[in-house]
């Protein structure tokens, strides 16, 4: 009963706020009949009105945790492709030599024509997939790797098929770099992509570690080079199924967060669903299955253009653009330089171990082994580093991480979040090197140099997850273009590098070229992580307001 002895009427849901409605006004049809409740007698009874609920916001991604874990699998899986094809061709020289019946310098054309083609294809295929989707960019380049071993395999006598061919399965192997880092962007919002790229980008690091030893013990057991390209044919037939079976577009310029199912293309469902639909249409579920995927909380998708329309608006030069932006350069040194360290680590083995060590080609090809496990402790580590050091800066300034939804980096100082720590690891990089110079120039003992190959290969491989993640978060839109820029830094800087390196080496003993090498890549990298810290947020911003600017023009005009 209130004051004036009339009994008040009260909603079994209270709302947060409430505000009092006359009975005469009710009956006028001013409040819904969605807010009216039934009341007792009296002039003035009264009625709670609810104000509505904010909407749920939409979330970044439809993909569950199992499906994240099957799609870190096999991106892990096809990413390996273009480091294991390079390696394990080396054991393959003195046989194609032989078998070719050609000169040594010939024979050494067919790796020229591999790396130059390990350039080209992320610089095509990485603004081809952030434009026509991942799935598709994905079946062509397997496919194309398949048919390009599976040529090198039948091919007996021609030395120019060798070098087409050998162009082609380097044109198919080396997009699934750039694709993958897209996949990785599509699918994860920022504050977990650490967990997430950290297994895919380990792998690049990981089939050059292990590809000698798999080329070396295919070639010593079987004495032909047939067979090493008649595994790669199954290794890409393998892929291609799987991507075919399990991958489906997750391109966010064509399918949003991928609840939207409404205007996909045949060709950008997975087999798999496919077949799971067909099987409930049999039973006559479909209507159900459909409606299910219409609640499944679909991010707005733009109007959707033909094949050939998306086609006309890739710029294959993209990612060159990239690389002049100051707030993407020294993040690409940072990855080139540690790429040119490891190569010159890589390249220098087999020598150590046949000159001080007196091992054979077996021995020297299991000594890769243990840089190969430090790679993937590296890049399981650095996963969680990555994602703990966001967390920590967010902490820090007092951001409320978005885990549904995602974080909006234009705001937020992602360059001092995903270079937090790496003064640390630059200290531990030089000074592994500067000992596995001078621990191989004393001829100590093995355990020790093991060890320090362990730890240098950790080292590289968190420096590339670290900005590999960097160059993908500060280009939201185009995260595969961004990874074809930073695998033409890759190839280019290792390039120059082997080039000025070599002489160095001849000149210097080993201690004293390691040295000199963990000066030049700690120093320089030292310099770019301040840089990148203190001054990245800005010049970002200064390029988004550019590009904004741009774009508005543009409508305008």
């Amino acid at each position: 009963m209130n004051e004036h002895g009339e009994k008040e009427i009260t909603s079994l849901t209270p709302p947060p706020i409430q505000c009092s409605i006359h009975k005469d006004e009710l009956s006028r049809g001013l409040a819904t009949r969605s807010d009216r409740v039934a009341s007792t007698d009296g002039p003035n009874e009264t009625c709670p009105v609810s104000l509505k609920q904010p909407p749920t916001p939409i979330p970044y991604t439809v993909f569950t945790c199992n499906q994240k874990r099957q799609l870190r699998l096999l991106l892990g899986f096809a990413t390996i492709t273009s480091p294991l094809t390079a390696t394990c061709y080396f054991p393959l020289l003195p046989l194609l030599r032989t078998h070719f019946e050609t000169s040594a310098q010939a024979i050494n054309l067919t790796l020229t024509v591999y790396i130059i083609f390990q350039a080209l294809s992320p610089a095509v295929f990485g603004p081809f997939s952030d434009s026509v989707g991942r799935r598709l960019v994905f079946l062509v380049t397997l496919a194309l790797y398949a048919a390009g071993n599976l040529g090198l395999a039948l091919n007996k006598s021609s030395y120019a098929a060798l070098l087409v061919l050998r162009a082609l399965q380097s044109l198919g192997a080396s997009a699934a770099l750039a694709v993958s880092y897209g996949v990785v962007a599509d699918i994860c919002v920022p504050s977990e992509r650490g967990r997430m790229l950290g297994p895919v980008s380990m792998a690049l690091n990981l089939g050059a570690c292990v590809g000698p030893v798999i080329g070396g013990s295919v070639a010593w057991t079987s004495g032909s080079y047939e067979w090493v390209f008649w595994s790669l044919v199954i290794v890409g037939v393998v892929l291609w199924l799987g991507v075919g079976l399990l991958l489906p577009e997750t391109a966010r310029v064509l399918v949003g967060n991928g609840g939207s199912e409404a205007e996909r293309y045949w060709w950008e469902e997975s087999w798999w669903s496919v077949l799971m639909h067909w099987l409930l249409t049999q039973k006559g579920n479909a209507k159900n299955q459909n409606q299910e995927g219409q609640n499944r909380g679909g991010s707005p998708v733009h109007s959707r253009k033909s094949i050939l329309q998306q086609c006309r608006f890739v710029n294959p030069l993209a990612c060159l653009r990239v690389m002049f932006h100051l707030d993407t350069f020294f993040a690409l040194w940072m990855q080139g330089s540690f790429y040119v360290v490891d190569y010159a680590v890589v390249a220098v083995m087999p020598d150590v171990y046949k000159d001080i060590y007196h091992f054979n080609e077996l021995q020297i090809g299991l000594t890769y082994i243990p840089r190969g496990v430090g790679i993937i402790a590296g890049g399981f580590c650095i996963g969680k580093i990555m994602d703990y050091n966001y967390k920590t800066v967010a902490k820090q300034i007092g951001w409320n991480i978005d885990e549904v939804a995602g974080d909006d980096l234009q705001h937020f100082p992602i360059e001092r979040a995903r270079a937090r720590g790496s003064y640390f690891l630059l200290i531990i990089s030089t000074a592994v090197l500067v000992s596995y110079g001078w621990a191989v120039r004393k001829h100590a003992h093995l355990a020790i140099v093991l060890i320090l190959q362990f730890i240098q290969g950790s080292m590289g491989c968190c420096f590339y997850n670290t900005y590999n993640a960097l160059l993908v978060d500060v280009f939201p839109e185009s995260p595969s273009t961004a990874a074809a820029a930073a695998s033409i830094v890759r190839c280019a800087m290792a390039a120059v590098g082997v080039a000025i390196l070599q002489p160095l080496l001849a000149a210097l003993n080993r201690g004293w070229y390691f040295t000199v090498l963990a000066i030049w890549s700690g120093g320089s990298g030292a310099l770019a992580v301040c840089v990148i810290e203190r001054k990245g947020m800005s010049w970002r911003t200064r390029r988004i307001e550019r590009k904004s600017a741009r774009s508005r023009a543009n409508d305008s005009g």
